[in-house]
């Protein structure tokens, strides 16, 4: 079973000559606790062009140390990892293989790159003993497998923090050693550098150019692409949010595809589209009832014990632990199956040769400003016919499709703003306040639906239904507050700037 390290370290270049200085004299430090020397031997995997060393993904089997065994280092922030690990074996694990198949599609991992490490380890403690973070020099060798060979040398100084450990103390040591002479590392790890010094790194991922209309939009669905697959392994892993962002992601993607359909011929977008809606229609199956069950469970808890008639609580779990059977294990059936990965690829095809209309090479301003009106439009044709329409079902459903509307033109604006600048973030914010609006809207309306089949289930049982039949009344003045909201949250929406 694989188990999961946050990693938070510092690198710096060394040589074997560097001495490092007295580190007590940071604060927190007691003592430097000699902790011995290791040899580690660590092959690396990767498909044969490097897809994940294009991403900052590492993958090892490593001998030697205290934490022999596979590991998988996924980035978080700059210097942030989390290492996933896996007992010692000949074969990749199937576990950390499926974490990475959305970057391999099925590539074979093989051996890329062996380390060769000798590390000299010190332990920082504080003076109750505790360990604060490791200080360790490497001396490295590096022998490419691949590609006719080739080997580097080098020595770097690690600082990695303990489990639990105030990450500010980081800060301190890198000044300290700062000031000692030592310098940042270039490379943000072994393998990169063992990379780079034998010729074998992946291209240089360069900044997108901001010259057009199509620039823009295709900066924009890369970076939605990267979060996508990013968020593949947080998914996997069963991470907070992580559906919730990758369902995000699809809709952003599809969004652009409709806003801007003057500058990529929907031929090639609907259908990509269509799988995108697909997707997120499948992560939604688990996502929708967590957020269901937490708003119940939520207002539940606001309801006086009195008013509390029979096993309300009870019932919820019951009713959730039903509707929600299966759902994660249909998730990550879904992220294997080759519809999913066949998504993928029409994605990398579409950015990898855009299917660019004329108004793609025409000046950015004019195009997207063009494009955020209309979707400003369409939201606010939506939402005059919503408040015309009497309270009840069908108001609820034109609200909805409102809210549906508010959502694309808030991305649209958010995709315009580094070529219109303020008056798009403006608009874009104030988009989101419409979306919040019509979305606490939507959720009551989902909420009271629940409630009536919980309150109808309660009855059949020979329970009492009151509470249930409460908290729909509660539902119901929720709902009605935010319909009374919409029109002054609406009313401070302006397009003004924005003309093209």
């Amino acid at each position: 079973m694989a188990d999961t390290k946050r990693e938070i370290e510092r690198k710096y270049e060394a040589t074997t000559d560097t001495r490092v200085p007295d580190l007590t004299e940071v604060r927190g430090v007691s003592r430097v606790v000699d902790a011995g020397t290791a040899d580690l031997d660590a092959v690396y995997y990767d498909t044969p062009d490097l897809r994940l060393a294009a991403h900052s993904l590492t993958l090892r089997r490593r001998t030697g140390g205290n934490d022999a065994g596979w590991h998988l280092k996924l980035p978080v922030a700059p210097g942030v990892r989390d290492e996933i690990r896996a007992p010692l074996g000949d074969d990749v694990p199937r576990g950390l293989a499926g974490l990475v198949r959305a970057r391999t599609r099925g590539e074979d991992l093989v051996p890329l790159m062996r380390l060769l490490s000798s590390r000299d380890v010190h332990h920082l403690v504080d003076a109750d003993g505790a360990v604060l973070a490791e200080l360790s020099t490497d001396t490295v060798r590096a022998e490419r497998l691949t590609d006719g060979g080739g080997t580097a040398e080098w020595a770097e100084i690690e600082v990695e923090l303990a489990d639990g450990a105030d990450v500010s103390l980081l800060d301190a040591v890198d000044t300290r050693l700062r000031k000692a002479g030592l310098r940042p590392a270039a490379a943000p790890s072994k393998l990169a550098r063992a990379l780079e010094e034998t010729g074998t790194a992946p291209p240089a991922r360069t900044p997108s150019p901001y010259e057009t209309a199509g620039d823009h939009v295709l900066a924009y669905l890369r970076e939605q692409v990267d979060t996508l697959l990013d968020l593949d392994a947080g998914v996997r892993r069963d991470q907070p949010d992580s559906v919730h962002q990758m369902r995000v992601a699809t809709r952003r993607l599809r969004s652009a595809f409709r806003s801007h359909r003057k500058v990529l011929d929907r031929s090639v977008t609907d259908p990509v589209a269509e799988e995108l809606k697909w997707l997120a229609a499948e992560l939604g199956v688990d996502r929708d009832q967590e957020v269901l069950e937490e708003r119940l469970r939520t207002a539940l808890d606001t309801v006086p014990r009195p008013l509390l008639l029979g096993p309300v609580r009870g019932r919820l779990r019951r009713w959730s632990a039903a509707r929600r059977a299966g759902s994660r294990g249909r998730t990550l059936k879904v992220l294997d199956s080759a519809r999913y990965l066949r998504l993928l690829d029409s994605l990398d095809a579409l950015l990898t040769d855009p299917p660019l209309r004329p108004a793609a090479a025409k000046d950015p301003a004019r195009v997207l400003a063009k494009a955020v009106l209309k979707d400003h439009a369409r939201v606010a044709a939506r939402v005059e016919h919503a408040l015309s329409l009497d309270p009840g079902k069908d108001r609820d459903v034109a609200l909805h499709e409102a809210r549906k509307a508010a959502k694309r033109a808030r991305y649209a604006a958010e995709l315009a703003s580094p070529a219109l600048g303020k008056p798009a973030k403006r608009l874009a914010k104030r988009m989101k306040a419409v979306q919040q609006v019509l979305g606490d809207h939507q959720d009551s309306v989902v909420a009271r639906e629940a409630l009536r089949n919980l309150a109808a289930q309660a009855h059949a049982a020979g329970e009492s239904a009151f509470t249930w039949g409460l908290l729909y009344a509660r539902e119901e003045s929720a709902a009605a507050a935010r319909e009374r909201e919409l029109p002054d949250v609406w009313a401070e929406v302006s397009v003004r700037g924005l003309r093209p």
